[in-house]
């Protein structure tokens, strides 16, 4: 992993020389990692790029939604063998019979709705101040026929999918930390830990370079609650270098978040998770970008809890998003699919964003 960042960044930083005047882009797609298997910590946002001045305000307001369908291989291959009996709702028979598979197991079938508010605040030239509150909600959803009939189409494997009902919840952990059966909603949509942090921006940099430092805190108010919060408190830290030209942005960032673990639904150690950003952006029109991302972070797994390689693969998850803006307000659409390790990541997912700028 560290080899594969540092040609990341090397390649980013040879990309970002190629321009040569300073312009005002709107900058990275505020979207943050919705992988199930994290979801409840801390994970640092791209930065914001769009121009404060002392003493003013934003708001920013990012709807995600996500499908995943994460298996472990023997569940998979049990899952296929009951396909030509149609499809069924996981019931006490099926969860007992992927308990009695070799080894440990999972299934993980759900979609997932995120819903952030953020206020920025600038207090001066350089120092900014942002607050976050966020809710989650789990629920069976509407696209698992769309992502069924795109397999179809392009010859991809089912996945196993074709043996369960469509648009239900399921959660099945069999790992040698808990063992876990979830169905229907686990949890009515509900707030979960606000994210507070402070953002520094007074470097002295070369012509269109820029570069953030930015500290944040995720405080568990509400205490402990299932799916919604660890009840921990969560630390980070992030180094953004921007390169902005005249039709084109480059970004890379860089984080480390102290995440202090989870008791439920699986035991979770705490542990320092890097995560790493890279981010391309290109002007179409007078007030139209097109932005694509890259996001790379390790799992939140240990040996400790399970040796399904699986859940202890890094996570790659690439985004293409376009933003308009009108007058004060800038919209965003954008799409995330998975890369590489599928079983740890959400299938697709959209994110739909909305910044007011007084």
């Amino acid at each position: 992993m560290t080899r594969l960042w540092l040609g990341l960044l090397a390649a980013a930083a040879a990309l970002c020389a190629t321009t040569a005047h300073a312009s005002d882009l709107y900058g990275m797609l505020r979207v943050r990692d919705l992988t199930p298997f994290g979801i409840l910590r801390l994970d640092m946002r791209p930065p914001y790029a769009l121009a404060i001045e002392p003493g003013e305000w934003a708001l920013e307001a990012e709807f995600g939604y996500q499908n995943t369908w994460a298996l472990s291989p023997e569940v998979e291959r049990y899952l296929i063998s009951l396909e030509p009996q149609g499809r069924r709702r996981l019931g006490p028979a099926e969860v007992q019979a992927i308990r009695d598979l070799p080894g440990e197991n999972y299934l993980v079938d759900t979609e997932l709705a995120s819903l952030d508010l953020t206020f920025h605040y600038k207090f001066s030239e350089h120092w900014t101040g942002y607050a976050i509150a966020s809710s989650l909600s789990y629920h069976g959803g509407f696209l698992d026929g769309f992502i069924e009939n795109f397999h179809d189409t392009f010859g991809f494997s089912t996945f196993g999918r074709p043996a369960v009902a469509r648009n239900e919840v399921n959660i099945v952990l069999d790992l040698k930390s808990a063992q876990v059966d979830l169905h229907g909603s686990p949890t009515h949509g509900d707030i979960t830990d606000p994210t507070f942090g402070l953002r520094y921006v007074g470097f002295d940099m070369p012509d269109g370079w820029r570069l953030a430092l930015e500290g944040a805190v995720k405080v568990p108010i509400w205490g402990r609650r299932l799916l919604l919060s660890t009840g921990r408190t969560d630390y980070g830290l992030q180094a953004s270098l921007l390169k902005l030209g005249a039709h084109h942005g480059f970004y890379v960032s860089a984080s480390g978040v102290y995440y202090a673990g989870s008791s439920q639904p699986a035991p979770q150690d705490s542990q320092l998770i890097p995560t790493l950003l890279l981010g391309y952006e290109r002007v179409l029109t007078r007030r139209t970008n097109l932005n694509l991302q890259l996001y790379a972070s390790t799992s939140v797994y240990s040996h400790r809890e399970t040796d399904l390689e699986e859940l202890l693969e890094n996570k790659y998850q690439l985004s293409l998003g376009v933003r308009h803006r009108r007058e004060h307000v800038l919209f965003t659409f954008a799409f995330t699919e998975n890369l590489q390790n599928l079983n740890n990541t959400p299938d697709i997912g959209f994110q739909l964003g909305l910044a007011y700028l007084p």
